[in-house]
């Protein structure tokens, strides 16, 4: 018995994560279903506009600047071991835009605005203010939350194209400074290997991870395997 202890254990924390994810799922449905109701509480959607936005800004774009320099000398360093070094402008263009860029943004925001909205939602639940929204005949999810997740679906392709162009200038930053490329033939290069599918796949995956960031308000750990597992599906979907 004593052997099959840790079996035991994976199998419920993997159980636990299971029942997490579905109600996380059946949580956002019903939050999408209240979006139009969230409509008639514009000081809460401006509130949360500040929170997801606004405020997230600055981080998004240091991490999503530093990032790109990051993955274009990795990849000039894996290309000279095959003589490739060429192809670091398209190989960062579509990696950021595909991947790093609404991956990143998606992850930053459930760590920072999930957790915050959740330890909210906590506090509330404990000074009995979500009761008193109940008492009077306020629905706590269309007040709460819904404003968020409109505000979210707005936000995250937002902050996902802001990423997204600074990855690609982190990149053109380090490849222009120390890599020895051209500026307008880097631009030239990047520009020509990207396709209107690469940005309509970063948008898309934004939308989702922000419906995963807003809605997933009771499981932090649970909207990052989401994000991640939405990441997959979706790129899956378009090869």
């Amino acid at each position: 018995m004593q052997a099959l202890m840790p079996v035991a254990l994976l199998g419920r924390g993997t159980l636990g994560l299971v029942a997490r994810i579905g109600r996380a799922t059946r949580f956002s449905l019903a939050t999408l279903l209240r979006l139009p109701a969230a409509l008639r509480h514009p000081g809460q959607i401006a509130r949360a506009g500040w929170q997801l936005l606004w405020q997230s800004l600055p981080i998004v774009a240091v991490t999503a600047l530093f990032t790109g320099a990051a993955l274009a000398l990795q990849i000039h360093a894996g290309g000279a071991r095959i003589a490739a070094q060429s192809v670091v402008p398209q190989i960062v263009a579509v990696g950021i835009l595909r991947e790093l860029g609404p991956v990143m943004v998606g992850l930053m925001i459930v760590a920072r605005f999930t957790s915050s909205m959740a330890a909210e939602l906590a506090t509330m639940k404990v000074n009995d203010e979500i009761a008193a929204l109940v008492t009077l005949s306020v629905d706590p999810v269309t007040w709460l939350v819904a404003p968020r997740l409109l505000v979210a679906v707005i936000a995250l392709p937002v902050l996902v194209l802001i990423g997204d162009i600074l990855g690609l200038a982190g990149g053109w930053i380090v490849a222009t400074e120390g890599l020895g490329f051209s500026g307008p033939a880097y631009v030239k290069a990047s520009w020509a290997f990207l396709t209107p599918a690469d940005l309509w796949l970063s948008m898309t995956k934004a939308l989702v991870f922000g419906i995963i960031a807003v809605a997933t308000t009771r499981a932090v750990e649970a909207a990052a395997v989401l994000v991640l597992a939405a990441n997959v599906a979706l790129s899956a979907a378009v090869l």
